[in-house]
């Protein structure tokens, strides 16, 4: 893993104008990524995506959620998106992509405008749909992107781009791989 600085604020916005490029109605899934463990990472090439357990082999369910009153996993937050050009902007190098913590890495516009709640989105066999709850990031984000980076994709423009990703559901199981389409509903 190449060793990098953090990009100031204006490094970050000098950025928004590719980020803000990205396809409108269909993209492309750079990377999927596994957490199996807490804090584990596990690139792969394809996955399997399930109603009940998100993408196969991740502790999406296990993992549970702090935003729920049981404690148990939030059903509309079981997949996140990322678009690529941000994860690309902010983590400077595709070794360290993985460090956003999302699931799938797409080279699409996941804006709030472009993909409002209840979009549907079919990547490869599966069909997610998009959650109203917002996925703003954590503390390990401002650990491996910056301060400035998280108050980047947080700020107002940031929120209505979605810069920090969308959260997802499944309703159509599926396999998915690196090199499908994600195609807009």
């Amino acid at each position: 893993m190449v060793a990098v600085q953090h990009l100031s604020m204006t490094e970050l916005e000098a950025g928004l104008d590719k980020v803000q490029d990205a396809p409108k109605d269909a993209g492309v899934v750079h990377m999927i990524v596994r957490r199996p463990e807490t804090l584990e990472r596990e690139v792969v090439e394809e996955g399997q995506l399930d109603t009940a357990e998100g993408l196969v082999g991740d502790n999406w369910k296990a993992r549970g959620s702090g935003q729920t009153a049981d404690g148990s996993a939030d059903p509309e937050c079981q997949i996140t998106i990322m678009n690529s050009r941000v994860t690309e902007l902010v983590a400077q190098d595709k070794d360290r992509w993985h460090l956003a913590g999302d699931q799938f890495y797409v080279e699409m516009d996941i804006s709030r405008e472009n993909l409002p709640p209840g979009t549907r989105l079919s990547i490869g066999e599966a069909v997610l749909e998009v959650s109203a709850k917002p996925h703003t990031g954590c503390g390990k984000f401002v650990e491996r992107f910056g301060a400035d980076a998280m108050k980047f994709v947080n700020s107002a423009v940031g929120r209505d781009l979605c810069l920090r990703g969308i959260n997802t559901w499944v309703i159509q199981p599926g396999k998915v791989s690196v090199g499908d389409v994600v195609r807009k509903l």
